[in-house]
C-alpha cells in the first residue's frame, strides 16, 4: 500500500488530459456511500459511477481501495481540536470528546482505522496534539500507552453506540423473571445514577491515574 499520495500533491501530468477531479472529491463521494450505506458497500467502481467516471479514471488520483479508504479517513475524521493553552485535563478531555464526536458522525471510520493501513498527516496530526500537552515526568513509551489508552476507550464507546440502551432493557426484561440468579446485576441495574455516562465515568479515571502517577514522581 502506497502512502506518498497522502503526503505529497501528484505532480500535474505534462501530457495528456488535465485531471479534472480531486482527491477530496473522490473522498467525499466516498465517504457518502460508507455513511449510507457501510464501507462494504465503498468499492473504486461504485465510486466511479456516483462521480459519472469509468472505475479506471480514478486510478490515475489514487492507486486502490485501500488508499482510497485512507484518503476517506483523512478527509471524515479531520483536523484535531486547538488544545493550546488548556490544562492538560481539560485539554485531552476536549481531544477525546472531539474524536468520539467524529466517530458517531462517521461510524464506518473505526473499521477503517484498524489493521495494517496508510497513515495520513490528518491522523498523526491528532497523535501529535495529544503528545503535546501530556505534562512532563512519563517516558515516552508512557505518553504513547497514555493516549492509546484514551484513544481505545474512545473506540470502544463508540463502538457501542446505540447498543448500551439495548442491553441494559434486555437485562431489565431479563431480570424481572431471574433477578435472584444474579443479584449483583439486578441491584447495579436498579440504581443506575445518572444514565449514558460511561464515556466520561472511564475517561475520568483513565486521566485520574495518569495524575496519581504524575504526582509520586514529583
Amino acid at each position: 500500500m502506497s502512502v506518498e499520495f497522502l503526503w505529497h500533491e501528484r505532480p500535474k501530468p505534462a501530457r495528456g488530459p488535465k485531471p479534472t477531479l480531486t482527491l477530496d472529491q473522490i473522498a467525499d463521494a466516498a465517504i457518502a456511500i460508507a455513511d449510507a450505506e457501510g464501507l462494504a458497500a465503498v468499492s473504486m467502481q461504485r465510486v466511479a459511477a456516483d462521480l459519472g467516471y469509468t472505475k479506471m479514471s480514478l486510478y490515475r488520483y489514487l492507486p486502490g481501495k485501500a488508499e482510497m479508504v485512507a484518503a476517506m479517513l483523512e478527509r471524515g475524521i479531520g483536523d484535531p481540536p486547538d488544545l493550546s493553552q488548556r490544562p492538560w485535563r481539560e485539554a485531552l478531555t476536549e481531544w477525546a470528546q472531539t474524536l468520539l464526536g467524529r466517530y458517531f458522525g462517521h461510524a464506518w471510520a473505526l473499521e477503517a482505522s484498524t489493521g495494517t493501513r496508510a497513515i495520513g498527516p490528518v491522523e498523526l496530526s491528532w497523535l501529535e496534539s495529544a503528545l503535546k500537552v501530556l505534562p512532563e515526568g512519563l517516558t515516552g513509551g508512557e505518553r504513547m500507552d497514555a493516549i492509546a489508552t484514551i484513544a481505545g476507550h474512545v473506540r470502544a464507546i463508540a463502538g457501542q453506540k446505540g447498543g448500551e440502551q439495548m442491553m441494559t432493557e434486555a437485562m431489565t426484561l431479563v431480570l424481572r423473571e431471574h433477578a435472584d440468579r444474579f443479584p449483583a446485576i439486578a441491584a447495579a441495574v436498579a440504581d443506575p445514577g445518572t444514565p449514558d455516562q460511561a464515556f466520561t465515568f472511564g475517561l475520568e479515571r483513565i486521566l485520574d491515574g495518569l495524575e496519581v502517577l504524575l504526582g509520586r514522581r514529583v
